[in-house]
């Protein structure tokens, strides 16, 4: 018996058997009616499964009515994509669903796939003991206490979540500029960044070194390719200007003042979190593709935190398996319950 994890998001499909991980770009607001065809293309290449374990987030995506609506599709979507395979959804009380199910309580499986991470990574920290996850993705950031081995976060809702700071709409890749900060400083001036999709994250990233060019890679704001030149221009016109009016340093100082805005969101986020638990977490779980970004905050902001237990997804199973950490900690789970 093969077990797949899916995690369906609102840009991504992400597939694991925890052999074999993978991740494709599907903007599920454009095109919902071909989420099915796109399930099946990739369980194409896990000819053998026979079960499969599904999360979602892009129940979310403003081409549905309502989240339940986008709950019910995703769920048809997944049998008409399955077959002849058994079909089961995570929900947040830590259990699988039957898809009957799923549509039935839409509230306990929209937007799970966090808590199926955290029950998954939970293991890595001793028995007894008290743990935080700290998951940085392309779009949003969890933080999720851990008390052994089981989630236990203050919401369960990505409302609740998001009041409660344990989910932050922010991450090193999809994220526009103007939704970090308000504004820079340019040339002395503090100058409001153009609330248009001009520069993202990713942009960020790589201009401050922390991910390397990569020529087919057009996920980006403009569509052009993901080059320390295109991203100059990309963040130059986040103040309304090009690589031909602002010089790469000044360019790279409003990079800069971005990070810098991302990381005190995010650690206030955190501090909010970590002063509703009873005590100091005794181990640290970092994940997602914004592990480097994890790092910085914890040096910058928490150094305490550095000295408790830290463990790293991409260390523990690989950078590949990382960057679809949801959907491998499904294909696990699947494989010990289903």
């Amino acid at each position: 018996m093969t077990v797949v994890g899916i995690d369906i998001g609102g840009a991504n499909l992400k597939i694991s058997d925890g052999a074999t991980s993978m991740s494709r770009p599907f903007p599920l607001w454009k095109s919902p009616d071909q989420l099915a065809d796109a399930i099946q293309s990739l369980l194409g290449e896990y000819p053998e499964s026979s079960k499969l374990a599904v999360t979602m987030t892009g129940e979310l995506a403003d081409c549905f009515p309502t989240r339940n609506a986008g709950v019910r599709h995703i769920v048809e979507s997944v049998q008409i994509a399955a077959g002849e395979r058994e079909v089961s959804v995570w929900q947040t009380g830590g259990e699988f669903f039957t898809p009957e199910e799923a549509v039935e309580f839409p509230e306990l499986v929209a937007a799970a796939n966090w808590h199926a991470l955290a029950t998954w990574a939970g293991r890595a920290a001793a028995s007894g003991t008290s743990s935080l996850l700290i998951d940085i993705g392309s779009t949003t950031t969890d933080f999720i206490p851990i008390e052994s081995g089981v989630p236990v976060p203050r919401g369960m809702t990505d409302l609740d979540r998001l009041s409660s700071g344990e989910l932050v709409y922010t991450g090193v890749r999809r994220t526009p500029l103007f939704a970090i900060t308000p504004s820079v400083e340019v040339r002395g001036q503090t100058t409001p960044l153009a609330a248009e999709l001009f520069a993202t994250a990713h942009d960020v990233s790589l201009l401050l070194g922390d991910c390397v060019e990569n020529l087919h890679d057009l996920e980006t704001a403009n569509s052009r390719p993901l080059t320390i030149p295109e991203s100059l221009n990309r963040v130059a016109r986040s103040v309304c200007s090009d690589s031909d009016q602002l010089s790469d340093r000044e360019i790279l100082e409003i990079a800069r003042q971005v990070r810098i805005a991302q990381l005190i969101s995010l650690s206030t986020a955190m501090a909010s979190v970590l002063g509703r638990l009873q005590m100091v977490p005794s181990t640290i779980i970092l994940s997602g593709e914004g592990e480097f970004l994890a790092k910085k905050m914890l040096s910058e902001c928490f150094p305490d935190l550095l000295e408790q237990e830290c463990f790293s997804i991409s260390q523990m199973i690989g950078p590949v398996h990382s960057q679809t950490a949801c959907a491998y900690a499904l294909a696990i789970l699947g494989r010990e319950r289903l």
